[in-house]
């Protein structure tokens, strides 16, 4: 199996299993209906972790965009294969978002919120503030792919390291998701966004593209930053991309508070 296809069918199970979750927890008359943030969250961490332990050892299993360019711009991956990985994450996640609507084909019909539908497939955020919610994907991001360089430089039992993986994404969701939805994961967002706008779902609302940039630039900086910040602290290489991403980031922080600050 090449690589472009591992990550094909990683990304695809990722949103089975991410994508799946949302919807049993959101849809009406599912038996998980109702079951809260704490369910999804396990969810999406294990789903990752079944995603990682089926093609890791094809691909390396990036299943995300962010990561892969995380890992390009520190020289840990080939630039050259990183258009091939995006374009199959991306058709991956509209693959994996499209059988979760087979799977509840039922329940969309009697949902009658066309934003819970919206909500099963990407992400919005609990208080809409463009500076603060690219912040927020930003940071998780960050956090994502600085525990997996970290937890590649340690050594784990055998076939242990997708089940630690699957835990750092759940303790993102716990503790930083309640402000976005932690995309963290542009392929996961726009993907299934993707999906949800050519999808015949019965009732849905618009796809709302105005926030959907939001979940693919945050990632992305958040991704590159973390990579570039791995390297200057913990091996002493410092690129110059690294102060100019860490200039850019402290002036959103900086145009995030004066906003909240004349909001409130």
């Amino acid at each position: 199996m090449s690589a472009y296809l591992g990550e094909f069918i990683g990304t695809m199970i990722l949103m089975l299993l991410g994508c799946g979750v949302n919807a049993g927890v959101n849809l009406k008359k599912s038996y998980s209906f109702d079951s809260g943030w704490i369910i999804i969250t396990l969810g999406w961490g294990l789903g990752v972790a079944m995603a990682v332990y089926v093609v890791g050892g094809i691909s390396g299993a990036h299943i995300n965009p962010a990561v892969t360019l995380g890992l390009a711009s520190v020289g840990e991956f080939d630039w050259n294969l990183v258009p091939g990985y995006i374009i199959a994450q991306m058709f991956g996640a509209i693959a994996g978002a499209t059988i979760v609507y087979l799977q509840y084909l039922p329940h969309w019909r009697v949902t009658e919120d066309a934003g819970v539908k919206l909500g099963v497939f990407s992400t919005s955020p609990a208080i809409a503030n463009t500076p603060a919610n690219l912040l927020s994907e930003i940071i998780g991001t960050f956090m994502l792919v600085l525990g997996l360089l970290g937890i590649g430089s340690n050594e784990f039992t055998e076939g242990l390291n997708p089940l630690i993986v699957g835990f750092l994404v759940l303790s993102i969701g716990l503790s930083l998701g309640g402000s976005t939805g932690y995309a963290i994961n542009p392929a996961r967002d726009l993907g299934p966004r993707i999906a949800h706008f050519l999808l015949p779902i019965a009732g849905k609302g618009d796809s709302n593209w105005r926030y959907s940039w939001i979940p693919v630039a945050g990632p992305v900086i958040g991704g590159i930053y973390a990579g570039l910040f791995y390297y200057a602290l913990f091996k002493d290489e410092v690129k110059t991309e690294f102060w100019g991403l860490t200039a850019v980031i402290a002036v959103l922080a900086i145009t995030a508070v004066i906003k909240e600050r004349k909001n409130a």
